[in-house]
């Protein structure tokens, strides 16, 4: 038999293993304990729909490309805390802060953000002596008769933090430098001091006006915010070096189509015909990775070529024992299962995760490492 076709094919046969238990599995449980999963879920959605209704609340991703964590948890811890200041403000959200900090200071860009959002050194604007820096034509003091300048991360006039000043990390300081305190001062200024809600695009363009008089930066500002708001739940990843690009590559294909034998070192392909599950999905018209396809091509981005199969990239590297445990694994490594050959591979990303293309009619996701179906581990770095 052509070895290629034979891998073709036991990548066809994982891809029923993969997926037809699971579809009959959960039709037994259902003909059997339908009415006490139907209660279940019934209060499930009754907690969601509670949780759903506090205001306030935003579940921003650990990591977003492009802002620094800490910025990120400042922007979220705000977004969650600013109903506690301004209980008569609705719909704050991360990428409303995101988009506003974006424009003022590319989230901090270029400066050291301390765990606590103490920011070195300082951001610090042009004295608005109205010499024209800046576009400020109008000469604005503080009240010592200094000439005031904008500051820190959200580019507060000093005169205006003294009205919005909060202190977002709890240190008993408020200091428009630091991450946690400007972004809660940020989203108490957007809410003012009246009823609000944010989710009304009126209330919000009126509210980015208020915060920076000019039509021009409004729609900047909107423009960001629906960006951030597209983007995809992504858990903060504790890795570095190679670990950390692989998994950003992997990252960055999340929600692309599962394609059986698709994935090249450049990137998604064309998925070929395996007669069989991948033929019913139409994966033979679908751009995106198989499983091996994803490795592949996140390895490729710090100079490793791999064989597109998931039983040869098993044969690759340092092997990690399965009866070492999850524990034993690091961001980046390859987790592979079976039982009988080996039938998948993904990219470990640490807390018992890993991102996969796991199965036709997917797309690349991140799930829980399966520790049932878990045979190993390979570290290639």
């Amino acid at each position: 038999m052509n070895p290629l076709l034979a891998l073709q094919i036991a990548e066809h046969v994982r891809n029923e293993i993969r997926e037809h238990p699971k579809k009959w599995g959960c039709l037994t449980l259902f003909l059997l304990f339908g009415p006490a999963i139907a209660c279940v879920l019934v209060g499930v959605l009754i907690i969601i729909v509670i949780a759903g209704g506090a205001e306030g609340v935003d579940a921003a991703p650990g990591h977003v490309p492009g802002i620094p964590d800490v910025m990120l948890s400042a922007y979220q811890r705000a977004a969650q805390r600013i109903t506690n200041i301004r209980p008569a403000c609705a719909g704050m959200r991360w990428s409303v802060l995101a988009g506003i900090a974006e424009i003022e200071s590319r989230h901090a860009g270029g400066r050291n953000i301390a765990p606590n959002g103490d920011i070195a050194p300082p951001i610090l604007g042009p004295q608005l002596d109205g010499s024209g820096v800046g576009g400020n034509r109008t000469p604005i003091r503080n009240p010592d008769g200094s000439f005031a300048r904008a500051v820190g991360p959200f580019q507060f006039l000093t005169t205006t933090w003294a009205s919005v000043e909060q202190d977002g990390n709890d240190d008993g300081v408020r200091n428009p430098n630091n991450a946690f305190d400007a972004a809660l001062g940020a989203a108490a200024y957007l809410c003012g001091t009246g009823p609000r809600d944010l989710r009304d695009q009126g209330q919000l363009r009126a509210a980015l006006f208020r915060y920076n008089a000019s039509q021009t930066y409004v729609s900047q500002v909107l423009a960001n915010v629906e960006r951030y708001d597209a983007v995809e739940l992504r858990p903060a990843v504790a890795a570095t070096g190679d670990a950390k690009a692989v998994i950003d590559a992997a990252m960055s294909q999340l929600g692309m189509p599962y394609a059986w034998g698709g994935g090249t070192a450049a990137g998604p392909s064309r998925g070929i015909r395996d007669g069989g599950v991948a033929d019913r999905h139409g994966d033979y018209n679908k751009v995106g990775f198989d499983c091996s396809g994803l490795v592949l091509f996140a390895y490729a981005k710090v100079g490793i070529s791999l064989p597109h199969n998931s039983r040869a990239q098993f044969a690759a590297g340092v092997r990690v024992s399965k009866e070492a445990g999850l524990g034993a694994l690091r961001p980046g490594d390859l987790v592979f299962y079976r039982p009988g050959f080996i039938h998948h591979v993904g990219i470990y990303i640490g807390d018992g995760k890993m991102i996969n293309a796991p199965y036709s009619g997917a797309g690349v996701q991140v799930d829980a490492v399966n520790v049932r179906e878990y045979a190993g581990g390979v570290r290639l770095r």
